[in-house]
């Protein structure tokens, strides 16, 4: 059986304004390989053109850990964001990262979301990445209403360099 996303109440999907799943299953690769890639904003960049300006609240941080403050810019929007669940890859345990992400000020630009991510090792040396988001917000119902939908299209872009990235094994 795979596992699946911890949601908070609010964010449950289904019951938000925009919410969007994508996932790739990779031969070849396991969580600790695609981990770094993951749990490294500065890397992300790297492997996904939709992300930039990444920089931590404590400008000391290099990597994301349970709780940690963060920002950086992603379709569009600069984006608050703060760990909410963090999971180290564990023999026999999914890896995950999660956040409350928010941007804007008013009615009309505010977004909130939760952005969870879920990576586990299958039998036959494979990998799931399982990546989720959850918004509230008159920017997400403008997002669910855009076809093609831009979430989808970029998560799945965001996926396909985050394999990308460990199979070629990417300086990080």
């Amino acid at each position: 059986m795979q596992n699946s996303i911890h949601w908070p109440e609010e964010y449950l999907p289904g019951t938000t304004d925009n919410y969007c799943s994508n996932e790739v299953i990779a031969a070849g690769l396991t969580t600790n390989e695609i981990w770094p890639y993951l749990s490294n904003p500065f890397a992300w960049p790297k492997y996904y053109n939709n992300s930039a300006d990444i920089e931590f609240i404590n400008k000391e941080d290099k990597v994301l850990y349970d709780n940690a403050r963060f920002r950086f810019k992603t379709f569009g929007f600069p984006v608050e964001a703060q760990i909410t669940e963090f999971t180290a890859p564990k023999s026999g345990q999914p890896a995950r990262i999660a956040w409350h992400g928010w941007a804007g000020s008013d009615l009309e630009t505010k977004i909130n979301v939760i952005h969870a991510w879920l990576i586990e090792d299958l039998p036959g040396g494979r990998v799931r990445i399982l990546t989720q988001e959850s918004q509230i917000g008159k920017p997400a119902i403008e997002l669910a209403n855009t076809k093609p939908n831009p979430m989808i299209n970029g998560h799945q872009d965001w996926l396909d360099g985050l394999v990308k990235a460990a199979k070629e094994k990417m300086i990080v």
